[in-house]
C-alpha cells in the first residue's frame, strides 16, 4: 500500500494507492452540482445531520477553500482570500444531501481579536463532539511547512474527540520532489504517536490538480464503507 517511499524509511510514510475504478468512483462523487448549503456559528445552528460529513480543518490561508473548489470542480464555490481567518463559522457545501464538505474556521494566525479566535475554537471543539454523522476530518497541512506549532492543539482537539483524521498536504506543487518526501516522513513519524490519526498521508495541488483525483477515492472509498456498517 506504500507508494513513493523514502529510501530508508520506507515503514513512515503510507502514500494510498487507488484502483481506476475507486478514482472513477472519486470523480462520480464529486461530480454534479455542489453548492453552498448553510452557515453556523454555534452549535446550536448546525444544520440537520444527513447523509456524512467531510470536516476540513488547517491554519489560516493553508488553501482548504482552494482545496473544495479543486474537489467540487467549481471555481467559486467557496470563497478564497489573502486575508487569514476570514472564515470564521463552520461552511457547509453539499450535493444532494449523500455528502457534505464542511469547511472549518482557519486556526494559527488570525488577524481577530484573542476573544473571537477563543470563540472559534470553541465552536470547532463543540462540532467535533455533537455530530455524530462526521466520517473524518481532513487536516491541511502547507507543504511548504509542514507541521506547526499551532497545529499541535487542533490534533490534541480531534484525538480527544476520538474523531477519525488524516493530513492532507497542500500547496505540493510549491516544493521541490526531495522536500516534499522529508515533509511527508516528519508528518507520518508525528501521526504515529496520534491515537485518532490515520496513516495515509496524500499531497495535492489546488492549482495544478495533482492529488485531487486521489482524495476523491479516498473520500469515495470511506462513503462507501460507512454505508457497509
Amino acid at each position: 500500500m506504500v507508494r513513493g517511499a523514502i529510501p530508508g524509511r520506507e515503514s513512515s510514510v503510507v502514500m494510498p494507492q487507488f484502483t481506476g475504478e475507486e478514482l472513477e468512483s472519486g470523480r462520480r462523487l464529486f461530480a454534479g452540482d455542489w453548492h453552498f448549503v448553510s452557515a453556523a456559528g454555534s452549535t446550536a445552528s448546525l444544520p440537520p445531520a444527513q447523509g456524512i460529513e467531510i470536516a476540513l480543518a488547517g491554519r489560516s490561508n493553508v488553501g482548504k477553500s482552494s482545496l473544495i473548489n479543486a474537489l467540487t470542480g467549481r471555481k467559486a464555490l467557496a470563497r478564497t482570500s489573502h486575508t487569514p481567518g476570514r472564515t470564521q463559522e463552520l461552511i457547509y457545501f453539499g450535493r444532494d444531501g449523500a455528502l457534505t464538505l464542511v469547511d472549518m474556521p482557519g486556526y494559527g494566525f488570525a488577524r481577530a481579536p484573542k476573544v473571537k479566535v477563543r470563540a472559534w475554537n470553541d465552536l470547532i471543539h463543540g462540532y467535533l463532539r455533537v455530530r455524530g454523522n462526521l466520517a473524518r476530518a481532513y487536516v491541511l497541512i502547507d507543504a511548504r511547512h509542514g507541521l506547526k506549532a499551532a497545529d499541535a492543539p487542533v490534533l490534541e482537539m480531534l484525538d480527544e474527540a476520538a474523531v477519525s483524521y488524516a493530513v492532507v498536504l497542500t500547496k505540493a506543487d510549491q516544493v521541490r520532489p526531495a522536500e516534499l518526501a522529508a515533509i511527508t516522513a516528519a508528518v507520518a513519524n508525528a501521526l504515529a504517536k496520534r491515537p485518532a490519526a490515520f496513516p495515509d498521508i496524500l499531497a495535492t495541488s489546488a492549482r495544478t490538480g495533482a492529488g485531487i483525483p486521489e482524495l476523491r477515492a479516498a473520500i469515495a472509498r470511506l462513503a462507501t464503507e460507512r454505508a457497509a456498517r
